[in-house]
């Protein structure tokens, strides 16, 4: 299967994985600049096909005071601008029907996220829009079970579809990343792999989520050595000022060094088929 409606990752069957990367959600315009600009430049110098990643809106908070975001369309401007300016496809979650045609005029792959998955309206809204759209897989569901959330997007008249692992439950707060499924869901559609969301700590007695982003460089070449099409980074120049997922962030000054060891074991991996 191939991702079409993206010219810079259509060729999933190339000898490089794909990223998604970016900040957890768009604080500002600034800051989604300075982030695109410094993975662009990485990842045009290792070759690595690349998507923005950038929440407009975060609706899954622990706490009713938790940052949610500066605005809708403020958010989804500047992922245009963000596209407009490094010429880059880009993508956001969505959670509401109404979210899919609103955010549908910004961005390129409309990313249904893992707790709202089963939700059958929500991925056909995403499907009807014609952009890709990226299922996450619920901390909850089987690999197999993908299947037919992919069903879904593709009986509503739309092909483009991948599906991104995130980790699946281990206890109340835990995650754990069965890398069994990753062949698993190949057989339905690309998978990409979630790194840091994989290496959450969900449930804090605080309300605010863990993480363990030292794992990062072990879990990301696990996903390379398992034949992902694609992974998954959120990362932030201080992620101890992010305001949305910062205790499971890879730090912007690691990812040149992360990516160019994933490309080496990529290159290795390549050699073995």
């Amino acid at each position: 299967m191939k991702l079409n409606s993206i010219p810079q990752i259509k060729h999933t069957d190339s000898n490089n994985f794909f990223l998604l990367s970016g900040p957890c959600a768009i604080e500002g315009e600034d800051m989604a600049m300075r982030i695109a600009e410094k993975i662009i430049t990485v990842t045009n110098k290792l070759e690595i096909p690349y998507i923005f990643k950038g929440s407009f809106k975060k609706a899954n908070r622990s706490r009713v005071d938790s940052f949610t975001g500066i605005g809708d369309e403020k958010a989804l401007r500047i992922l245009r601008k963000v596209s407009e300016t490094f010429k880059i496809p880009t993508v956001t979650d969505i959670h509401e029907i109404a979210d899919a045609q609103l955010a549908a005029a910004y961005v390129d792959v409309l990313q249904i996220p893992a707790f709202l998955v089963r939700q059958t309206d929500l991925v056909v809204a995403a499907a009807k829009t014609g952009k890709t759209v990226n299922l996450k897989k619920g901390q909850f569901m089987s690999p197999e079970s993908m299947q037919h959330a992919v069903r879904k997007v593709e009986d509503s008249g739309n092909s483009q579809v991948m599906l991104t692992d995130r980790g699946t439950m281990f206890g109340y707060q835990d995650m754990i990343v069965d890398f069994r499924g990753i062949p698993t869901m190949k057989a339905f559609a690309p998978v990409v792999l979630d790194v840091t969301h994989s290496l959450q700590q969900p449930n804090q007695s605080s309300g605010v989520t863990g993480g363990r982003p030292d794992m990062i460089e072990t879990i990301a070449r696990a996903g390379i050595a398992t034949g992902v099409d694609g992974l998954f980074m959120e990362t932030h120049f201080d992620p101890a000022t992010a305001k949305s997922d910062g205790a499971n962030m890879l730090h912007l000054d690691h990812l040149e060094k992360l990516l160019t060891n994933l490309v080496t074991l990529r290159s290795t991996v390549n050699k073995l088929h």
